[in-house]
């Protein structure tokens, strides 16, 4: 899950937390809204930390062996 769809769980779940009033049988739908939200946000936790420790990592130098063949009179 990217980071797109963090943040849309983070809205879809305030959503359903704070601006609708269904009443859904055996659903409670402010608890549910407010788990989407938590999830959402441990994403974006997630996210973030993988990102700053992958831009840490300094790169990697290669090393180009030139051939010799000139030396050799091919």
């Amino acid at each position: 899950m990217g980071l797109g769809g963090c943040i849309l769980l983070i809205a879809v779940g305030a959503i359903l937390a704070f601006a609708t009033d269904w009443d859904l049988e055996g659903v409670n739908v402010t608890v549910t809204g407010l788990i989407m939200m938590a999830v959402g946000i441990i994403g974006v936790a997630v996210f973030t930390s993988i990102g700053r420790r992958r831009r840490a990592v300094p790169p990697v130098q290669t090393t180009v062996v030139e051939p010799d063949h000139e030396r050799r009179g091919y």
